[in-house]
């Protein structure tokens, strides 16, 4: 199934901001730290990833759920201080679009299942899921029955985890406060 059909999206990321959610300074930052991408690769994949987003734009988008460690938001140092600081705003004002909600597990919670990696679920016009697994070398989809329950079990794990919407909203807010 390809994203731009996809009625329902769950990401988790334990890393990074999720791709549909980057703004381009952000995402240029990441992709800037593959040291073997030119200036001309760079520009490719960044390219990519914003039109990617245009899933979000279309007349009737996709429902997004994303969930987030909040120590992606607390992992700036000066250089990339406002890029970060654009970066949370831009999430914050995502979070009020009807169909996106952004959702952060919180610096106290230690442990929880979803650190052993980022994962996408989506779920077609048909009801089916279909799921990503991120990795260095790029996705590996999870299609089989068994898998999907998995994932979709660890999916609820980790939301559990998280904050409301509206208390991620004040945390973010918190978390940029000291930068600006």
């Amino acid at each position: 199934m390809d994203r731009r059909n996809a009625r329902q999206l769950r990401c988790y990321q334990p890393t990074l901001v999720p791709g549909l959610l980057q703004t381009e300074r952000y995402a240029r930052a990441v992709i800037r730290t593959d040291a073997a991408l030119t200036e001309a690769g760079v520009e490719r994949r960044l390219a990519n990833r914003m039109a990617r987003q245009t899933v979000l734009e279309q007349d009737d988008p996709p429902q997004l759920v994303a969930v987030i460690d909040e120590v992606v938001l607390r992992r700036v140092d000066e250089e990339l201080k406002d890029v970060l600081v654009e970066q949370v705003h831009h999430l914050m004002a995502l979070a009020t679009r009807p169909n996106i909600s952004v959702h952060l597990v919180p610096t106290g919670v230690a442990m929880h299942i979803g650190l052993t990696g980022p994962f996408i679920l989506a779920r077609g016009a048909d009801g089916g899921w279909v799921g990503n697994l991120e990795t260095q070398l790029g996705g590996v989809l999870v299609d089989k029955d068994d898998d999907l329950s998995d994932l979709l079990s660890r999916w609820e794990t980790v939301r559990n985890e998280a904050l409301s919407g509206r208390q991620s909203i004040e945390r973010m807010k918190d978390v940029v406060k000291p930068w600006i």
